[in-house]
């Protein structure tokens, strides 16, 4: 499967752009565990051309984890514009467009998920994007609005013939959000319509090896997008890999394993933002990796209330002696 001059192996997997959680260090631990292609936190347009420190940050890339995307999201067609031009100076492999994201602060004000009541404009903001950079633009987008609205088959054409290299599309509508089931019927018409030629990458609800390979055989898609199953999970890759190419599970992590593998990660954070953000950035995520435990409760508020980067070392030490 190729996204432009981009070649990937047999069933790749990606991880999600996710605000807040796919930073430099969390992309680090995916990339350990295989993840094929990955994407930066979403980078809002209006905040980039001002220059934000906080948001330039969030575009730093790192040799080790290419190919890498960035995610822009706006709502006006001359500051996305002008954003993906400036996205372009830090070199990524592709600018991503976030058409998909429905969190209400988002949404509401008419970018991400929002722009879906508006494919016209859609369709010219990506049109504008594609002219303007000279790496392949690639699009995130969901089934539509609401379930009266489910545009992605006609949408996903029209976004193709203005130059995108590949479309990720989330199996819900806005107005679903993360409730239900993702329905990836819409999702195989997208890659089954012979008007379409570019890669389909498919997202929504893939938190296991066994719902990977469902979702490669039942609807063909080209590639599989990974988000919130990554919580103290980013072995998920490695999983899913190894069951796609051999067909049985691997043995879950233990304990001490996650233990190291929380340490790493805190290291890369501390590393990539000093003590104190480092620590506090973390804390979304080591929960994560101990969901679970017996009698973990008042553990689990010692590790995501401790602000002394040695301390959640000997908390995390603790927890393998404890528990492993």
């Amino acid at each position: 499967m190729n996204i432009a001059h981009l070649t990937f192996d047999r069933y790749p997997l990606f991880l999600a752009p996710m605000d807040e959680v796919t930073d430099a260090s969390f992309r680090f631990i995916c990339k350990h565990f295989g993840a094929d292609m990955m994407y930066t936190e979403f980078v809002a347009a209006d905040g980039l051309i001002r220059d934000a420190a906080s948001t330039l940050a969030k575009m730093r890339i790192y040799d080790h984890e290419r190919p890498v995307g960035i995610q822009l999201y706006g709502h006006l067609l001359e500051p996305m514009t002008e954003a993906a031009r400036i996205a372009e100076q830090a070199a990524p492999d592709v600018i991503d467009i976030n058409f998909g994201c429905p969190m209400k602060k988002i949404a509401n004000r008419g970018a991400g998920a929002g722009m879906l009541r508006e494919p016209d404009k859609m369709v010219e903001m990506t049109r504008r994007i594609v002219r303007t950079v000279n790496v392949p633009v690639t699009v995130k987008t969901r089934l539509g609005w609401d379930d009266d609205s489910k545009i992605i088959v006609e949408l996903a054409e029209r976004l193709q013939d203005v130059g995108i290299a590949a479309i990720t599309i989330h199996g819900r509508t806005r107005a679903q959000m993360y409730k239900g089931e993702a329905d990836w019927t819409l999702i195989g018409a997208v890659k089954n319509n012979p008007r379409m030629h570019i890669p389909v990458i498919g997202n929504g609800d893939v938190n296991s090896p066994q719902r990977a390979r469902e979702m490669f055989d039942r609807y063909g898609v080209d590639a599989l997008m990974i988000g919130r199953a990554t919580y103290g999970h980013p072995w998920i890759f490695r999983d899913c890999k190894h069951y796609l190419e051999h067909g049985d599970l691997l043995p879950d992590m233990t304990v001490n394993e996650r233990v190291t593998l929380a340490k790493l990660h805190l290291a890369k954070s501390l590393e990539e933002k000093g003590a104190h953000t480092g620590v506090l950035e973390m804390r979304r995520h080591l929960s994560h990796y101990f969901k679970n435990l017996p009698d973990f409760k008042d553990t689990r508020s010692s590790l995501v209330t401790e602000n002394d980067a040695e301390q959640v070392f000997a908390i995390l030490d603790y927890i393998g002696e404890r528990w492993g």
